[in-house]
């Protein structure tokens, strides 16, 4: 009787443990696996500029276009905020000229990571969860 008693508080533990995990969706987790496989690092800052184009790609990211750069920036947590597909903007900063990760938001979504894309990573990710002749 013992046993069976330990094996149902250890179901029940796991269970409990498990629930606060939430589960990351396949968008995200293919954009993680795109960023290990590159070996793309996290830079501190990036250059902004009022021509900046930004689109979402995913719940907690979106890549922002400057004149001569591109960057996929993540999110501390989903930000829905930016599903009303209106302009995105970031808030205000304290320099005109860089957005800094870990410091500023894009509306009221705090910036963890920041990374550097060439031309090919940008459509590379662009593509990530689309379907062969989903274009078409």
């Amino acid at each position: 009787m013992k046993p069976a008693v330990t094996i149902i508080v250890l179901f029940m533990l796991s269970a409990c443990a498990s629930q606060g995990e939430r589960p990351v969706d396949s968008e995200e987790q293919a954009i993680r696996d795109f960023i290990a496989a590159r070996g793309l690092e996290s830079l501190d800052r990036m250059r902004s500029d009022d021509a900046g184009n930004w689109e979402k790609i995913a719940s907690k990211f979106i890549i922002y276009r400057a004149r001569r750069s591109q960057y996929l920036v993540e999110f501390i947590r989903r930000c829905h905020e930016l599903d009303d597909y209106s302009r995105i903007v970031a808030d205000q900063r304290r320099d005109s000229h860089y957005i800094y990760a870990r410091f500023e938001t894009i509306r009221g979504c705090q910036i963890a990571k920041i990374y550097a894309l060439t031309e090919a990573e940008e459509v590379e990710l662009e593509q990530l969860g689309e379907t062969p002749g989903s274009r078409n």
